[in-house]
């Protein structure tokens, strides 16, 4: 049992966590200065000076954006703890594992490319890492050997496995996709309130969003629960916390509150509950849409809230969606049924004091 819990950490907690972060650096920063382009560009700004300015985060977005793979694949390797040169080979091993797929026929009769992105790098970098590191250090010309099996390993393990990974990804993520637009109030609850719990659980939301492909008003519903559990943990706990643990947790993470949740899970009621009401106030009065990693970032860094902003474009609609969506709902409805379950004796000051 023990060996089992060392290893879903190493592989399922402590990599996909990594692989978030390698994600955050590349794709999901792109995307935050794609907007800023946007918003400095000439649709928006008659000035040439600022519309220069917005070129150039656009042309970073690019940039940001291409080295996803490399970056998932490093990031990956790094919490792994391999050698160097296993790690640096992850680069190439991630790069390629991200772009290698299948392509899909629609029923519509068209078909697409569909890469295997997050979810093939995840899978592939963590192969080779664990191969590459057999031969790491164990031969006298190390700098030729390691490289060259770890990024073999990673070839072969993408070219067979990639194009399997790349359809089950994108039958996963338009059945969510299809199934929220067909019951946008009962798949807004579920997928709020699932997606919510996963990020304050020791597992990366927003890695599971990217690998599946979320995008629409799932994406919008998953970012409404992410915001509630954030947003309504910072709130609660203010009188066990103060300013500090409400940013921590309201701009930071509401994992923080794992360890009190251990010790007591009726803290997390209020926030999934406001949760479920968030979810379908997304999807069914403002149709909020996000995509991919931005829809299980929430507020974090204001990630969640920016990545609608990119999705959508603009319009009084969505930022009154956001606004209450995402800030204001969750606060009002966590504080309400806290007092509620403070009421009853469920929960009492102190429960959510996070550790100094």
């Amino acid at each position: 049992m023990e060996t089992i819990k060392k290893y879903a950490k190493k592989y399922f907690i402590d990599a996909m966590s990594a692989m978030a972060l390698g994600l955050f650096a590349s794709l999901l920063i792109g995307t935050i200065f794609g907007t800023i382009g946007t918003y400095l560009g000439e649709g928006y700004i008659a000035n040439e000076t600022v519309n220069k300015i917005g070129g150039f985060f656009t042309e970073m977005k690019t940039f940001a954006q291409g080295a996803s793979g490399m970056a998932i694949g490093v990031a990956i390797a790094y919490s792994l703890k391999v050698d160097p040169l296993v790690m640096f080979s992850c680069a190439a091993v991630g790069s390629l594992s991200y772009s290698l797929g299948a392509t899909i026929s629609l029923a519509s009769g068209e078909t697409i490319a569909y890469t295997a992105g997050p979810a093939g790098s995840f899978f592939v970098v963590i192969l080779a890492c664990e191969i590459g590191m057999l031969v790491s250090k164990k031969t006298k010309v190390d700098i030729l050997v390691t490289p060259t099996v770890t990024i073999m390993t990673g070839y072969a393990a993408a070219k067979l496995v990639c194009p399997a990974i790349a359809y089950i990804m994108y039958y996963i993520g338009d059945f969510i996709n299809t199934a929220t637009e067909m019951q946008p109030f009962i798949m807004g609850i579920i997928i709020s309130v699932v997606v919510g719990m996963i990020l304050t659980l020791p597992i990366s939301s927003a890695a599971i969003c990217a690998m599946i492909g979320i995008s629409g008003i799932a994406g919008g519903a998953a970012t409404a629960g992410c915001c509630a559990q954030m947003i309504g943990f910072a709130v609660i706990s203010f009188c066990d916390n103060g300013w500090g643990g409400l940013f921590a947790q309201g701009l930071g993470t509401s994992m923080l509150q794992m360890g009190n949740i251990c010790k007591k899970p009726q803290i997390w009621i209020a926030p999934t509950l406001a949760a479920a009401v968030c979810g379908p106030v997304s999807t069914m009065i403002f149709g909020l849409e996000c995509n991919g990693v931005s829809a299980g970032m929430g507020t974090c860094g204001l990630v969640g809230p920016l990545g609608v902003v990119s999705a959508m474009g603009g319009g009084t609609n969505m930022w009154l969606g956001i606004l209450l969506v995402c800030f204001v709902l969750p606060a009002a409805l966590s504080y309400i049924f806290n007092l509620v379950l403070k009421k009853i004796g469920w929960v009492k000051s102190g429960d959510m004091k996070l550790a100094q």
